[in-house]
Order: structure tokens, then sequence, then C-alpha cells
């Protein structure tokens, strides 16, 4: 059998999920980013293998040059290799805050979902609570409470996050329920726990790591933020928003300081979005563009 010899419909869906397999050039870039960015953090000494806190006040505020990439900074710091070993803060405060939103954002959605009643409206006007504040402005503000540090700014970001995948869960899990598969399910006699478990959990969370990947560029942008105002790690560890808060005085004399993390904040946070949305597009049958 040929494909003149299958049914116009068929033909049309292979088609589909042929430009639905297809990678554009900036998806391919954006992967090849991320795959940069994952070098950095698990093996930094395969891009540098100088030491990102060596000072040599001799060399500071040095141009960009064969010798130091991206300079160096007021104590003579290289930044190029601050910048690489900067990596490993922010994508671990990133994935770690979304994995927490991932999980805690689950749990309360499925159990909104299952739940109906009192306890949903009660999680559901909590989410509504969390939700009136912007992500950022919400991690400011529980970080004011707890003090700066990399675990309080971690948990902050992780739980300003939260409604957004309780809500999605919480929606996906109510449909799921009034399905017909799940209907018959019940007609077999198949117990609450066992439907949870077979049935609706697996649906409900179907789009849950697809938002995490969006949402993993908001959060290493939300952490920059935070480092900036010196809410997270602190001086002199690598990271990119301590680098961008060291760096603003010295943009008159020595942009590549504060410029240059910020432009490896900018390529990974469109990085991670860019593959995020692709397979978001992919997930919804709409060719990439």
């Amino acid at each position: 059998m040929t494909i003149a010899d299958l049914p116009r419909a068929a033909v049309d869906r292979i088609s589909q999920r042929a430009r639905g397999f297809a990678v554009s050039p900036g998806v391919a870039i954006a992967a090849l980013t991320v795959g940069l960015v994952a070098i950095a953090v698990l093996a930094p000494a395969l891009l540098t293998g100088a030491d990102p806190l060596a000072a040599d006040p001799l060399a500071a505020q040095l141009p960009p040059s064969a010798r130091h990439w991206f300079g160096t900074d007021h104590l003579g710091r290289d930044v190029f290799t601050r910048v690489i070993h900067g990596a490993r803060y922010s994508l671990l405060i990133g994935i770690t805050a979304v994995a927490i939103a991932v999980v805690a954002g689950t749990a309360l959605g499925l159990l909104s979902g299952l739940a109906r009643g009192p306890l949903d409206e009660l999680i559901t006007r909590f989410l509504d609570v969390v939700s009136a504040f912007p992500d950022l402005l919400l991690a400011l503000v529980l970080i004011s409470f707890t003090g700066p540090g990399t675990t309080n700014l971690i948990f902050a970001l992780g739980i300003a996050s939260i409604p957004r995948f309780a809500r999605v869960v919480r929606a996906q899990t109510l449909v799921v329920q009034e399905s017909g598969y799940v209907e018959q399910a019940r007609t077999f006699g198949l117990t609450r726990a066992t439907l949870v478990r077979r049935h609706v959990l697996p649906h409900a969370v179907a789009q849950v790591p697809i938002l995490a990947t969006i949402g993993l560029g908001t959060a290493i942008l939300g952490a920059a933020g935070l480092s900036f105002l010196g809410m997270g790690p602190q001086p002199p560890e690598p990271e990119w928003g301590a680098m961008l808060a060291e760096g603003r005085n010295y943009l008159r004399n020595a942009w590549w300081i504060a410029v240059l993390p910020g432009v490896a904040v900018t390529a990974t946070v469109i990085a991670v979005s860019s593959l995020g949305r692709h397979w978001q597009r992919h997930y919804d049958g709409r060719p990439s563009v």
C-alpha cells in the first residue's frame, strides 16, 4: 500500500504529525542553548578550568580579550568563569522551586477536584488569595519574613507558583471525572482509589510537565531578579542576579561585568521558554513556528 492509497483524512493526520515533529531553527538554537547551560551546570570544568572566586586586583576591569573572554570584574575575577559557574546556582534555584510548585500544586488541585464541597471551596479561595499577588511580589514578601538566602528564595518562588499548577490540575480533574470512560469504570465496580490512580491522575497531570518547562524560565528570571535585590545567594557566590547587582555600579567604565551575566539570564530564559512553548504546540496538535 502506498500513501496514495490511504484515505484523505489519514493523509492529513500523517502530515499534521510530521509538521508537529518538525523543528524550526529557533527551536534548534534554543535546544543548543539549553544543552550548553546543562553542561555548565553538570560539568563546568569542560568549559573553564579557572576558579570563579579567584581575585587578582592587578587585573581588575580588564575588557573582553582572548585571555578573558568576558573580561574581568572590579576584583579581577574572570567574568566568563563566574557566568559558567553561576548557571548551577540559577538552574538549581529554578528547578527546585518549580519542583516544589509542581508537587504542592498537583496535590492541592487533585484534592480540590476530588473533594468538592467545603474543602474544594477552601482550597479555591486560598488559590485566589495567592494568585492576587504577582509571583515576584509574593516571593519578595515571603522572603522579607524569612530573610535572604538560597533556601528561603527557593521556597518563596515555589510557593508563589503553586496556583499555576493547582488550577490546571483541578480543572482537568473535574473534566476527567465526568468523562464517559470513568463513568463506565465505575459501573465495573472499581474503587475510588483505583479510579484516581488509573484514570484521573494520569490525565489530570498530562500538561503539568509542559507547564513546568515554561515555568522554569519564569523561576530563573525571578531568582535572578530577587538575587539582584540581595535576597538570594550572597556575594561572592557567582549567581547571575548577584553578578548583575555587583556590576551595576561599573556600567560606565566596565559594562561587561553586568551586561554579560544579563545576557546569560536572558538567553537561558528565552531558550527554556521556547522549548516549553514548542512542546505545548506539539501537545495541542499545532504546527511549530
